[in-house]
Parts: C-alpha cells; sequence; structure tokens
C-alpha cells in the first residue's frame, strides 16, 4: 500500500537571488527551514552555482541538508533542450557527504522533466507548468513511490 508523504513549504523570494522559506513535515511534527541562494548566474559562458538548505527526507526520518550545485543549459551549444547539473550535499541525519545531479529535460509547450540523483536513489520528476504560475508535478521517488505536487507563484 502507497501512504502519502505529506508536507507544506513556504518561500519568499527576499532578494532576486535569495529565497528563505519553512517546510512542515505533519507526519514527523517537524519544520525546517529552506533557504536557496544563486551565488553566481549562469551566462553563456559560465554556469550558475547555488548553496541552499532543505529537509533530508527522502531516505531518512529526519535531517537536514545542507548542498552547493553547479548547473549549465547547454542547448545553445547542442542544440538539445538540456540543463545538467553536478554538486555536492551534506546530510545531518547519516553525517556525510555525498556526490549529487541531475538532468533537466525541455519537452515544450510547458512539459518538462527533471531526473534527480540525491546521492543515493534517482527521482525522475515529469512537471507541467500553467500560465507561468501554476505548476504541476509528478514524481517517481525512488523510481518506487508515485507522488504529486501543486505549486503557485505569487
Amino acid at each position: 500500500m502507497l501512504r502519502a508523504k505529506q508536507r507544506a513549504t513556504l518561500t519568499y523570494r527576499v532578494l532576486p537571488r535569495l529565497s528563505l522559506g519553512v517546510e512542515y513535515n505533519p507526519r514527523a511534527d517537524s519544520a525546517s527551514p529552506l533557504a536557496n541562494w544563486v551565488a553566481l548566474t549562469e551566462t553563456s559562458r559560465r554556469p550558475a552555482v547555488v548553496f541552499g538548505s532543505s529537509s533530508d527526507r527522502i531516505g531518512t526520518p529526519s535531517g537536514q541538508a545542507y548542498y552547493v550545485t553547479v548547473s549549465k543549459d547547454i542547448e545553445e551549444r547542442t542544440d538539445l533542450p538540456l540543463a545538467p547539473y553536478v554538486g555536492v550535499a551534506y546530510g545531518t541525519f547519516e553525517d556525510t557527504l555525498r556526490a549529487i545531479g541531475g538532468l533537466r529535460i525541455r519537452f515544450g509547450r510547458g512539459w518538462a522533466s527533471t531526473l534527480i540523483y540525491d546521492g543515493r536513489n534517482l527521482h525522475p520528476t515529469l512537471e507541467r507548468r500553467f500560465r507561468q504560475r501554476h505548476v504541476l508535478t509528478l514524481l517517481w521517488v525512488a523510481t518506487e513511490h508515485v507522488g504529486a505536487s501543486y505549486s503557485i507563484a505569487f
């Protein structure tokens, strides 16, 4: 039987390249901080560098994750709608550093997919964007459990 893993997040863009927020997990009755800072924006010659923090809930019962990623949209050079990223994450539950990475694939007309590797498992997603503010995401967590996420930007 598949059990829902519910959580609620609220983030606010404090500055154009800094978002802060909180994530609440009702099953664990815990809240954790969220942060995302784009230290370097991507240019035609340079990748983006992003630092962040979030809960470390996939595969662990608790903990906080801290990460840094480097990403680059490579469509301009390859004519393929791809944006890979690589990085490193530290998880407090396991007290370990792990390599992370992924690949975003844009299909057009608001459709995209991101293949997320968290250092342990692969988590494919399928995303549909509506009217620039609404995003419905289907997740295949650890290629075992199906989930969904709906986001609204305002």
